[in-house]
């Protein structure tokens, strides 16, 4: 049974590692044209560690950043619909992210 099992993943292809990219940077940023972003949610210790340059963020609270498909922060808010609003103001599509 084992010789089985063995001959026949000899012919299966092996799927990329986890850790191959898919995309280079240089493709990423490149994706959409400049017209592609997304939004991110972030808790305020993360918006932190990603901005350092803010200065007293109150913790505790779920802030929105929307990103450049290559991950260019473009606007940090604490709504949904502003970051909507914001891409929607510079012409950007909203990619969904899973």
């Amino acid at each position: 049974m084992k010789e089985s099992r063995r001959s026949s993943q000899k012919g299966k292809r092996q799927s990329p590692s986890a850790l191959e990219a898919v995309m280079s940077e240089r493709e990423l940023a490149a994706l959409g044209g400049g017209k592609l972003a997304y939004i991110r949610v972030l808790s305020s210790d993360e918006a932190k560690q990603m901005y350092p340059s803010i200065d007293d963020l109150p913790s505790g609270i779920t802030l929105f950043a929307l990103q450049a498909a290559d991950g260019t922060p473009i606007a940090l808010t604490d709504s949904l619909q502003a970051a909507m609003g914001h891409a929607i103001g510079d012409e950007l599509e909203i990619a969904s992210l899973n």
